[in-house]
């Protein structure tokens, strides 16, 4: 019998010590969404297919940040590169089409349309420059 009490009471104990720490255990933070930039695109679907580069700003008319960094990617536009801004809702169908769900979003894509490089959210010219410049190289 009292081997039985033992065995309970050792059963209770551990029961009890699987309770305190699974309440102890940190919960996870949400999710969050997690936004991305198109890896390929149809330069039929953007103004100057002839240039060899193409840099595509994904933007939208009520975002500040937006109107900055197409300013930003305005200063690349040049015979071998053409810069476009696909702006909201002006162009909603290339954000559907590309599943642009948050913007800014740039691309820079080659002749074939394959993105050589790409940034999702506000961007420092040096970065922009230095990404056109190392895709092009």
């Amino acid at each position: 019998m009292t081997q039985i009490v033992t065995a309970v009471a050792v059963l209770v104990a551990a029961v009890t010590i699987g309770v305190v720490l699974r309440r102890r255990r940190p919960v996870d933070a949400p999710t969050q969404p997690a936004y991305t930039a198109p890896a390929q695109i149809d330069r039929g679907d953007f103004t100057g297919g002839d240039a060899p580069w193409l840099v595509a700003v994904f933007s939208s008319a009520t975002c500040s940040t937006c109107a900055d960094v197409v300013a930003k990617a305005d200063v690349l536009a040049s015979a071998d590169v053409a810069v476009v801004n696909v702006e909201y809702p002006e162009a909603a169908d290339l954000h559907r089409k590309y599943h642009v769900e948050a913007v800014p979003i740039v691309v820079i894509a080659d002749r074939a349309g394959v993105v050589r490089a790409n940034f999702v959210g506000p961007v420092t010219a040096t970065d922009l420059w230095a990404a056109m410049a190392e895709a092009r190289g």
